[in-house]
């Protein structure tokens, strides 16, 4: 992993943290962060998407087992949440003191922020304007039973009088769909001034929805799932279709987080169709300075510029490096498969699961990889060299880093999660698979895997631990009536710690989880969204 220096700034980048003390050199930005607690304000903890908290100092390998853990709580919602829940510590609420507060939001448009610790509702809010209701599903079923707020949102702590969370909503009116960006205090849920900003664009091209010479960005045609982004002072949100429903192309679009102004606007499909940003809810990555995804099945233009890339910009289906440079959202480099249309033609996308960015590592021959690593439907997993990913060969993939064919058998709706040089993938109907790099290069086959097997879509996993000592996975089994919670030692997912169907008389059943839940982790906590509330599992009373 990234040494606490690197980490730490990676992390205040994903907060927008740096622009607000631009100037100032990297140790005092790394010396003011240490004063603060454990916060999860991102997908997946960090703008790597790495999904592990290594500052978890309460939940060992010791004491994660069914006598001394299981279900504590439930935060009732009133519909089903879709994205990973956040949270801040040490908060102070204005007449209500200070609190460890978790967030989460639902597909009813409504926003809720909880005491952490004891379930207290601390304030919910709706984000629905006068007169509208959420959107419907437009026939697809990926997003049931309404669509309101379905992405993960993020949050800035220095924004504002208390911090602010934003929020990406969906909604409709008797006559028009609305999408529209929050931006509410983290400590009332107020809007701030200015919001919320309603999501419209353009970008010049003649593809799917096009008038004029320009792609249309039409809200009642797309959703914004993947976590969001905030990056140097901009929110990024990036958009799907609904069920594949035609005409829509493949959207990224910035906004100035203090402002609501449009910042950006990058269409990776402008002259052709499809191309849809969801990965399974995974939010796009970041280096802190540039935007890495993996696209979905769409238009990928064979013919090639002089400089390798797409003639007509054409970009789907493909792994996206995207530069901010001077404000301006760019394709930078990228890789595609060198048979990249036939899987578009047959749904076996990439864009299916999550990229995630990995540590700077060091070859056998002292040589520094900066790399990205990225699965799809096909059950391959690509590693890219994020300064040289190795665009595209009609031939073969002879220019990508690595590329291991076949071994995530069923395929990946999911993300993967990163912990102390190793990797940890959970295909649809296979184990959870553990992966170990030695010398840059990832081992061929998997050293590790779990008991179970999990179901569609697979499994999110997440990492806890304290610097490199006691590293739990957590990963979500969906089955019927109720959804589990695995707890596997990170150092081998053969073993494992805890399962929430072990205590006897259902003490730790929580029924459904969300359809790509993600468990989050934090001061001794572990986050569950379902279909109805958040369940919250640490140590039982008198256990530690």
């Amino acid at each position: 992993m990234t040494s606490s220096l690197e980490k730490t700034h990676s992390q205040l980048d994903g907060l927008g943290f740096a622009g607000w003390v631009s100037g100032l050199t990297l140790f005092v930005i790394w010396a003011a962060a240490l004063s603060f607690a454990t916060d999860v304000v991102t997908y997946h903890n960090d703008i790597y998407r790495s999904g592990q908290n290594s500052e978890e100092t309460i939940l060992t390998q010791s004491n994660v087992n069914s006598a001394a853990f299981g279900k504590l709580f439930t935060l009732p919602v009133d519909s089903v949440i879709d994205g990973e829940p956040l949270y801040l510590s040490a908060l102070a609420i204005p007449g209500k003191g200070t609190h460890n507060v978790v967030y989460t939001e639902t597909e009813n448009d409504s926003v809720y922020a909880f005491d952490a610790d004891q379930g207290t509702l601390l304030w919910q809010v709706s984000v629905l304007g006068t007169g509208e209701q959420p959107s419907d599903t437009h026939g697809c079923g990926q997003i049931s039973p309404t669509i309101g707020v379905t992405s993960t949102p993020v949050i800035d702590r220095h924004a504002g009088l208390h911090g602010t969370i934003y929020v990406v909503a969906m909604s409709k009116n008797s006559s028009s769909y609305f999408q529209r960006i929050h931006a509410l205090d983290a400590a009332t849920g107020k809007e701030q001034p200015g919001s919320p900003i309603t999501v419209a664009a353009k970008y010049p091209g003649t593809g799917d929805g096009s008038q004029g010479g320009y792609v249309i960005f039409n809200p009642g045609q797309y959703a914004e799932r993947q976590g969001l982004l905030l990056l140097d002072g901009v929110l990024y949100t990036a958009w799907t279709s609904h069920c594949d429903a035609r005409p829509y192309t493949g959207w990224v679009i910035g906004y100035n987080a203090k402002t609501g102004a449009q910042a950006s606007v990058l269409d990776l499909t402008p002259n052709g169709n499809e191309g849809a940003i969801w990965q399974a809810g995974a939010g796009m990555a970041s280096d802190g300075k540039f935007i890495y995804l993996l696209d979905a099945n769409g238009t990928f233009d064979t013919d090639l510029n002089a400089q390798g890339f797409p003639s007509s910009g054409d970009f789907g289906n493909a792994f996206v490096k995207i530069s901010t440079s001077g404000g301006t959202l760019t394709v930078a480099d990228y890789f595609n498969m060198y048979d990249t249309v036939q899987e578009s033609d047959s749904d076996t996308d990439l864009g299916s699961g999550g990229a995630m960015l990995l540590p700077a590592m060091k070859d056998s021959q002292g040589k520094t990889h900066e790399l990205a690593i990225g699965a799809g439907k096909d059950s391959n997993i690509y590693i890219v060299d994020r300064n040289n990913m190795g665009k595209f060969n009609p031939q073969n993939d002879s220019a990508i880093y690595q590329e291991l064919d076949g071994v995530l058998g069923g395929g990946v709706w999911s993300t993967p999660a990163y912990f102390n040089g190793s990797v940890y993938y959970g295909p649809e109907g296979n184990n959870l698979l553990q992966f170990t790099f030695t010398n840059a290069k990832l081992s061929t086959s998997p050293v590790a895997k779990s008991a179970v097997s999990f179901t569609y879509p697979g499994t999110t996993p997440s990492v806890s631990a304290n610097g490199t000592q006691n590293g739990i996975v957590w990963a979500i089994e969906h089955s019927d009536p109720n959804d589990v919670l695995h707890a596997y030692n990170a150092s081998s997912v053969a073993q494992e710690l805890y399962n929430s169907g072990q205590a006897p008389n259902g003490r730790d059943q929580f029924g459904s989880a969300s359809h790509f839940g993600t468990p989050m982790i934090v001061n001794g906590k572990v986050y569950v969204g379902t279909q109805n509330g958040v369940a919250v599992f640490g140590l039982l009373p008198g256990k530690k």
